[in-house]
Order: structure tokens, then C-alpha cells, then sequence
């Protein structure tokens, strides 16, 4: 007596006898033996297949607060494009490897986050991507995983933070403009008093 699996090419599948992994299947169709009743003396083993999904996924870590080197506490939602490449190591290395990815995506946004001030991040937000990605790539490849993208999809600041930070960059232009008045001032006297 046999059963059929048919495989399809977004998928791997790893196949167990007796609960030992035998081989990776790729997309096909296979029998898989059923143990039977009246087979005295010559024992099938028991065979098991598991499906593994290889397809592009997205991930997404909502809404972490997290506070920044400078002590703001910004709210971050990150997406994370992976795949599976190595089903085997998908399987065995970790006991479920979207829940390991989802921690170490998260914990890497976290320490990133901790060492830029508010201003670095407002104007580099592709570094918070950076750091996660290359941190989280390595560690994902030892347990089959692939990513191929990390992105920061949301920032939130707390309260008025906003306008806040709206005021301190409108006042550090101003600054910067009255700087260069007085400079052009002072030189323009410069001038005239040589002449």
C-alpha cells in the first residue's frame, strides 16, 4: 500500500524514516509507503514528510518603542523580505525559524537604535535598515534563512514630538542664517576698512 505527495516548486519537503531525515525532495511526485498490518518479519520503516515553504515572505515587526542613544523614545515598525534556503537547517537548527528571525530582527532594530541620537535617524533612516541587515544576515544563513531586505516602514514620536523637533530644527536654521548674516557683516566691515 502507497501513498502520493505531489510537491510544487515553492516548496521543499524533507523525508523521515523511523525519525531519521533521509533525503530533501524537491518539486515532484512521490510514493510514500504505508506501513502495513501483515507485513511479518520485513518491516517498512515509518516514513514521514514535511513540507517547507521556499517562497519570498515578508515579515513585519510593529511598533517598537524603543529609546534612542539620546534617550527619545521612538515607536518603529520594521518589514523584512526573506526565504528559506536551506530547509534542512530551516528545520533542525531552531525550533521554529520565523520566530527566530522575528527576535533577532527585533532585537538587532533595538541595539541599532540605541546608539544613534533622534537627528542621525531623522536624517539617515536607511542606517536603521543597514545595521539590521547586516547584523541579522550571517545569523539567519547558520539556520537556513535568507533575507533580503530590511526595511524601517514606520517612525512614531511620542506626543508633540514632532512639533518639537519642528521648533529645534526651525531654530538651528535661524541660527545658522544669523551666523552668516553676522559673517557677511564682519567682512563687509573687513572691507571697508581697508579701503
Amino acid at each position: 500500500m502507497k501513498d502520493e505527495i505531489i510537491i510544487k516548486d515553492t516548496h521543499r519537503a524533507l523525508w523521515y524514516e523511523d525519525g531519521v531525515m533521509a533525503k530533501v525532495l524537491g518539486p515532484g511526485r512521490y510514493e510514500v509507503p504505508k506501513p502495513s498490518p501483515f507485513s511479518f518479519g520485513s518491516r517498512r520503516p515509518v516514513v514521514e514528510v514535511v513540507l517547507v515553504d521556499v517562497r519570498e515572505r515578508d515579515l513585519t515587526i510593529k511598533g517598537q518603542e524603543i529609546l534612542t542613544k539620546d534617550t527619545v523614545a521612538i515607536r518603529v515598525s520594521i518589514i523584512v523580505q526573506f526565504k528559506v534556503t536551506d530547509p534542512v537547517a530551516a528545520l533542525h537548527q531552531v525550533s521554529n525559524h520565523d520566530e527566530r528571525l522575528y527576535s533577532d530582527v527585533q532585537l538587532a532594530a533595538r541595539r541599532s537604535l540605541a546608539s544613534m541620537t533622534l537627528e542621525q535617524i531623522l536624517t539617515n533612516r536607511n542606517q536603521l535598515s543597514e545595521d539590521i541587515l547586516r547584523e541579522v544576515k550571517n545569523g539567519a544563513a547558520s539556520y537556513g534563512m535568507a533575507i533580503l531586505r530590511a526595511d524601517v516602514k514606520d517612525l512614531v514620536f511620542r506626543g508633540n514630538l514632532q512639533e518639537i523637533m519642528n521648533k529645534v530644527l526651525a531654530a538651528e536654521r535661524m541660527s545658522e542664517a544669523q551666523l552668516i548674516e553676522t559673517r557677511t557683516k564682519a567682512e563687509q566691515q573687513r572691507i571697508e576698512a581697508e579701503a
